[in-house]
């Protein structure tokens, strides 16, 4: 199966178990913000962000290790897979021990983090110790997933990982509604911690049977020493994306309340789940660009770069568009009018969206190349992001906070790492990047100001039941895919170069 076969295989899994998903997730949000409460919610967010961060460690060392793996998958070479498989597996088995006792030692300051909730430090820790669980089983037993990722078939793994969480999300929508207990919410997200380790398990055994899924305790561990470099370098970057994404529910309930930690995480839901659905569609993209770059096409490389770009700038302003118009209306009827937070809120956190969306392929084919070195730029971002959040946020709430990090990620993301890339990645000049990001910079701004000259003026009634917001939504979407595409068409090669692609296989298909 060729790299953009697989990278299809992923995406149509993916995105079909990811549309079920979200529904689930929409209808039991309003469920459980009905019958366990906001507080609840915000608790929940809180603890979560609280071990985001001792699970650091973790991401530095599966992207270093997926990093090392493209080249014995591109060879076909079995016995080294088997040796870095086992070394990630022993790496991950200090991680996991480590992330144990951390654990340990932060649930000791929470009587005194805690101390004006509505609950009980039993659930408090009842809850937290619940989600570490999962963690340390995915150390511990299911480290082998990384192979499923540099392997671009992520795919054998989604239905499964995805149909449990459905699964899950009904058991616990039936066991609330009838009892409305907190203890029953968690041990469902107990129960679901083995049934998944153990479907996964199954899996690895059954497409890698040549697979030791068992660590080797007399293995030495000496023969991959740039891992160990690679991974601390990682770890850096990942801790500036930590204070980038996992701080702002910790942040707001030190400077608001809970309440408005679960306020703020509604908003969050829906634009997590939307961006995960466009992130699905590109499952496999970074093992794709790991083996392009392996083949030393410079050509090739920077013409693929381009069309990624232009692809993840198109669901970036369309996702920024999109979610400004409509995202209050549907917050309002969904959950009610008391849950709507301000238009300043909600235009920083589609600003960030579209960021995120634009810095993807930056991203990617930094680790392709493994250029983690600029340790300083993370640091510097995590301060930045740190400082100017708590104090803006001390004054300004969560506005304030969400400029912090907006304000930090323009500064680091969209400034420093295009340059790194260019220069280090690519050796040319970055004067390159920019001339064509400004080109879908400006297809953007065109495009959203437009649509703003035509709903005020000729959309604007406002939808108040679901199917008012749907067709609402889709006069929105139709006028903005419209618009955008044909800027983008007329000013950007890569947009032209990705749409000749999609034909050229569409043909190609048809032949067979």
């Amino acid at each position: 199966m060729s790299r953009v076969s697989k990278s299809l295989k992923n995406a149509k899994v993916g995105l079909f178990f990811y549309s079920i998903t979200i529904f689930v997730a929409f209808f039991s949000r309003k469920i459980f913000l009905d019958y366990l409460g906001a507080d609840f919610i915000g608790l929940i967010s809180v603890l979560q962000s609280i071990l985001g961060f001792l699970n650091i460690a973790e991401l530095g060392v599966g992207t270093a290790i997926g990093y090392a793996l493209y080249k014995p998958i591109f060879d076909g070479d079995k016995k080294e897979i088997n040796q870095l498989i086992q070394y990630f597996g022993h790496l991950y088995k200090k991680i996991g021990l480590a992330i144990l006792v951390l654990s340990l030692l932060v649930s000791i300051f929470f009587p005194f983090f805690f101390t004006d909730v509505p609950f009980t430090l039993p659930l408090i820790y009842f809850a937290f110790f619940t989600f570490v669980l999962s963690s340390l089983v995915g150390y511990f037993l299911n480290y082998h997933v990384t192979l499923f990722q540099a392997d671009q078939k992520e795919y054998l793994l989604s239905k499964y990982v995805q149909t449990a969480g459905i699964l899950k999300s009904v058991l616990q929508i039936t066991l609330i509604y009838n009892f409305a207990n907190y203890y029953a919410w968690i041990t469902v997200e107990l129960l679901f911690v083995f049934v998944i380790a153990i479907v996964l398990r199954w899996r690895v055994k059954k497409s890698y049977p040549w697979l030791k899924i068992t660590l080797d305790k007399n293995a030495k561990y000496i023969k991959y020493p740039e891992i160990l470099v690679k991974i601390k370098q990682i770890v850096v970057h990942k801790i500036s994306f930590f204070v980038l994404v996992g701080t702002d529910q910790i942040l707001i309930y030190a400077f608001v309340n809970l309440q408005s930690v679960a306020f703020f995480s509604n908003y969050q839901l829906i634009f997590g789940y939307i961006q995960s659905f466009v992130n699905n569609g590109f499952t496999g993209s970074q093992a794709s660009i790991g083996n392009l770059i392996a083949e030393n096409d410079f050509h090739n490389t920077n013409k693929v770069f381009w069309e990624m770009m232009a692809i993840r700038c198109f669901f970036g302003g369309f996702l920024f568009i999109i979610l400004y118009f409509s995202t209050g209306f549907f917050i309002d009827i969904w959950l009610g009018g008391e849950f709507v937070l301000s238009d300043d809120v909600l235009i920083l956190m589609c600003a960030n969206i579209y960021i995120s969306q634009a810095r993807k392929p930056v991203d990617d084919f930094i680790n392709g190349y493994g250029l983690f070195a600029d340790t300083w730029a993370p640091i510097t971002e995590t301060l930045l992001n740190l400082s100017i959040s708590i104090l803006l946020g001390f004054y300004f709430g969560i506005t304030g906070i969400l400029l912090g990090t907006f304000i930090s990620t323009f500064l680091i993301v969209v400034l420093w790492k295009p340059y790194y890339l260019y220069t280090q990645g690519f050796k040319i000049l970055v004067w390159h990047y920019w001339k064509d990001f400004f080109k879908l910079l400006f297809s953007f701004l065109i495009t959203f100001l437009l649509l703003k000259y035509i709903t005020k003026n000729n959309l604007n009634t406002e939808p108040v039941n679901f199917f008012d917001w749907a067709i609402y939504s889709g006069q929105v979407s139709i006028l903005i895919f419209l618009i955008y595409v044909i800027l983008l068409y007329l000013l950007n090669q890569g947009f032209r170069d990705f749409i000749k692609r999609i034909k050229k296989m569409i043909i190609q298909k048809r032949k067979r």
